[in-house]
C-alpha cells in the first residue's frame, strides 16, 4: 500500500514516525511519502517538505508567512496527485489538513483520508466538524474524552490510546541514572535542576523563553537547563540568551527533553503536548504561554475558548474523564497571556519545590492521569484500524 502523511510540527512528526513502523510491520510493500520531519525520515520513505518551513502559530505569523503556507499547500497537492497513495493519513495540524482532506475528497475520492489525532475542535472551531463529517473516512483519537464529543454531534471516532504512553512507558519502567546525565552535562548531582520547555516554533520560544529564563534564574541554588527544540540550532537560543543578559547557571541541551525532565525538580513548560509528557514523568510544572495584547487580547482569547475550562492537555484529561467529578480547580497552574509574568512564574516553580503539599498532590493527580490514558498500543491499533479500512474499502464503524 501507498501512504502519503502530513505531520506539522514536532509532536506530530514523532507519534507519525512510531506509526509508520507499525505499518511497515503490518505491510511489508508500504510506501511512504510525507510532509514531516526527522523522526519520519529515520523511519524511511520519502520526505517532500519538512513541517519547520511551515509550522507558523498564530494570526500575525500566518499572515505574514502566507504566500509560504499557500505553496506548501499547492506543493502538496500536487505530490498528493502524483503519488497517488492509497491513504491519506493526517496527523493534526487543522489549518493545512482539512484544506488537503477536502481537495482529496474532490480531486482523488479513491483515496482513503484517515485523521490520527484528531484537531481540538471541541476547544474552538467546532464548525470544522462540518469538514471532518464529509471528508475523512476514519478519525482516530488520542483523548480519551473525545470520543463522546463527537458522538453527541453524530460522528463515529474510535480512541486508540495515547501515543505519549507507547514513547514513556518504557523509561518509567527503568530507573533513571540521574548522577550520570548529571555527570555527562557537568551539574553538580547535588543541585536540583529546574527545567525550561518553550516550545518548538521560533515564534512561541521568542515569547515563552525570556519570561521563564527570569523566572528560573532568580531562584538560587539550581541549575537551569532548556530543553532544545530539535529543527533548531544553539545559535537561536544563545541570541535570546545574550539578548535578555542572561548569565550561568543555563545550559542548553538537544534531544534529551525527556532526561532533562526526569532530572528535574520542577518545569515551567508551553503549552501543548509536552504539558502530557512532563506529567507522565512526573515531574511537577508551571503551564505558560504568552502572547501579546494584554488583559483584552487575553479576554478575547477567553471568549474564542469559552468551551473549555482549561488549555493544558493535563487539566482537560482529567476534568474530561468523569461528568460525575470535573475539576474543582486546576491540577497544573495555567498562565496565559499577560497573566504569564516573571513574578508569576517564579512564584509557582517556588511552590512546587521541596516536599510541598502542593508538589505531592499533583503527583497524585498525575498517577490518576496516567491510569485514564491506558495501556501502550496506540501506534498499533491504530495501524490496524487504518490496514482494515484500506482492506474494506469502507469507514470504520
Amino acid at each position: 500500500m501507498k501512504y502519503y502523511l502530513i505531520a506539522g510540527e514536532a509532536s506530530g512528526d514523532l507519534h507519525a514516525s512510531h506509526l509508520m513502523a507499525q505499518l511497515k510491520a503490518r505491510d511489508s510493500k508500504a510506501k511512504f511519502r510525507y510532509f514531516g520531519g526527522d523522526a519520519m525520515r529515520a523511519v524511511g520513505g520519502t520526505l517532500v517538505h519538512h513541517y519547520k518551513d511551515l509550522a507558523y502559530m498564530g494570526f500575525v505569523q500566518v499572515v505574514k508567512h502566507l504566500p509560504e503556507i499557500l505553496r506548501g499547500r499547492s506543493e502538496c497537492k500536487q505530490d498528493i496527485r502524483k503519488f497517488a497513495p492509497d491513504v491519506l493519513i493526517l496527523v493534526d495540524y487543522p489549518g493545512f489538513n482539512l484544506n488537503i482532506a477536502k481537495w482529496v475528497k474532490a480531486k482523488l475520492p479513491s483515496v482513503k483520508v484517515c485523521y490520527y489525532i484528531s484537531p481540538k475542535i471541541w476547544a474552538w472551531k467546532e464548525y470544522r466538524i462540518k469538514t471532518i463529517l464529509k471528508n475523512v473516512d476514519c478519525m482516530l483519537s488520542i483523548l480519551p474524552f473525545e470520543p463522546e464529543w463527537y458522538r453527541q454531534r453524530g460522528y463515529e471516532v474510535h480512541y486508540v490510546g495515547n501515543p505519549t504512553v507507547d514513547e514513556l512507558a518504557p523509561l518509567v519502567a527503568k530507573p533513571f541514572d540521574r548522577d550520570a546525565f548529571c555527570e555527562k552535562h557537568r551539574i553538580n548531582r547535588n543541585q536540583s535542576i529546574i527545567a525550561l520547555l518553550p516550545g518548538s516554533r521560533m515564534a512561541e520560544i521568542h515569547d515563552n523563553l525570556p519570561k521563564m529564563l527570569q523566572a528560573a534564574t532568580t531562584i538560587s541554588c539550581h541549575q537551569v537547563i532548556i530543553a532544545g527544540a530539535p529543527a533548531l540550532g544553539p545559535e537561536f537560543y544563545e541570541e535570546i540568551i545574550r539578548g535578555h543578559n542572561m548569565v550561568p547557571p543555563v545550559k542548553l541541551v538537544f534531544g534529551e527533553t525527556y532526561d532533562i525532565v526526569r532530572a528535574a525538580e520542577v518545569a515551567a513548560v508551553t503549552s501543548g503536548t509536552a504539558t502530557l509528557e512532563t506529567a507522565y514523568l512526573r515531574c511537577p510544572e508551571v503551564v505558560c504561554y504568552s502572547f501579546g495584547g494584554g488583559k483584552l487580547v487575553y479576554k478575547i482569547m477567553q471568549f474564542l475558548l469559552r468551551k473549555i475550562k482549561y488549555v493544558s492537555l493535563v487539566n482537560l484529561v482529567l476534568d474530561g474523564s468523569s461528568k460525575e467529578h470535573p475539576l474543582k480547580e486546576p491540577v497544573v497552574k495555567e498562565l496565559l497571556g499577560y497573566q504569564m509574568t516573571v513574578e508569576a512564574i517564579h512564584h509557582e516553580l517556588i511552590r512546587l519545590l521541596g516536599d510541598s503539599a502542593e508538589r505531592r498532590q499533583m503527583l497524585s493527580q498525575y498517577d490518576k492521569m496516567a491510569a485514564i490514558l491506558g495501556t501502550p498500543g496506540a501506534p498499533a491499533r491504530a495501524a490496524e484500524m487504518i490496514i482494515s479500512l484500506l482492506k474494506n474499502n469502507n469507514p470504520i464503524q
